[in-house]
């Protein structure tokens, strides 16, 4: 197996800032902050029963989609009556565009994530509430009882699993970004043989890099030219310099650098390596997650989970039918 990269390989240590219902934002600073043990099960100390929905940010490219998405009442009718009191409390890790990134005025958040959010709380008739967290801190932050639902570009695998039931939304593998025009021609990894890719050191990328280069030895063809360097930032400047011929990265962040027009460079998506990603929410609350399940199937059928990946230029990544636990 191919090895593949995962948001699960990044690291995030950022300030937590709470986005809550009707744009009120309260910083939890690293040193003022509270621990997931020194917060109450509750999370937000909000009554949403009667409250309107949460702003759709105007820097979110799917707003329109999302404001015209409506609630399925028999779906709201399975709502737990806590959800309902406290709104959705939902988590992402703001930092990996384009899946979740902060807007200009550094408080919206915005992005595939965030917008999937929205519309499944819109669809079930919920408040919303997006707090910002670490990566690593939110499986925790589920099983506390401080947040109801994570979307961060998680892989469902059998190890979160342990604790935490996934509604597989996604798929995403990997991706090439290559110098704009793709004047190697490169559609395969086995176009690469013989040619320098550039990789970052102790990498994912470069053990990914390393499985392909030994498949093209195994072909009898050239091995890659492995060029491993320091970071993304890095790898990138070696395929606009020409340096390098390529360079892997997650496919929504080729995607992301390559629609930038300073960038000149395109992604090249590599077919065979995707994984499954799940929006988490904990074992506990099994039925609940069901509801969710429901509420994204709706949101496939009527279109406006295809509208959502488009407007974010992520289509490619759409999956057939929303599945609970589905990933490998």
């Amino acid at each position: 197996m191919q090895p593949r990269l995962t948001r699960s390989n990044r690291a995030f240590a950022r300030t937590a800032t709470l986005l809550a219902v009707g744009g009120l934002i309260v910083g939890l600073t690293a040193c003022g902050g509270q621990s997931l043990a020194d917060v109450d099960s509750s999370g937000f100390d909000v009554d949403a029963s009667a409250s309107e929905f949460m702003p759709i940010p105007s820097e979110e490219k799917a707003k329109e989609v999302l404001e015209g998405i409506t609630a399925d009442a028999d779906l709201a009718a399975q709502v737990p009556d806590d959800i309902r009191k406290n709104g959705l409390r939902a988590t992402t890790s703001v930092g990996y565009p384009p899946m979740e990134e902060w807007g200009t005025n550094g408080t919206d958040i915005v992005g595939v994530d965030p917008a999937i959010a929205h519309a499944i709380a819109r669809k079930l008739d919920l408040t919303l509430s997006i707090q910002d967290q670490e990566f690593n801190a939110m499986i925790p932050g589920l099983i506390s009882g401080r947040y109801d639902m994570l979307l961060s570009s998680m892989t469902d695998n059998e190890e979160r699993r342990e604790t935490t039931t996934f509604v597989d939304y996604v798929q995403a593998g990997n991706a090439f970004l290559v110098a704009k025009g793709n004047p190697d021609k490169i559609a395969l990894p086995a176009d690469l043989c013989g040619k320098t890719v550039a990789a970052v050191e102790s990498g994912s990328s470069a053990l990914l890099a390393e499985q392909f280069s030994s498949d093209c030895e195994s072909a009898g063809k050239p091995a890659y030219d492995i060029l491993l360097l320091g970071g993304d930032s890095e790898a990138n400047l070696s395929v606009q310099s020409g340096r390098s011929s390529a360079t892997i990265t997650d496919y929504p962040v080729a995607v992301e650098r390559a629609a930038d027009p300073e960038s000149e460079m395109d992604a090249v998506r590599i077919e065979g390596d995707e994984s499954i990603w799940g929006i988490g929410i904990d074992n506990s609350k099994a039925e609940f997650a069901k509801t969710v399940q429901q509420a994204l199937q709706s949101l496939m059928d009527d279109g406006s989970y295809a509208e959502i990946l488009d407007a974010w230029g992520l289509g490619d990544m759409a999956l057939p039918k929303a599945t609970l636990n589905g990933g490998a």
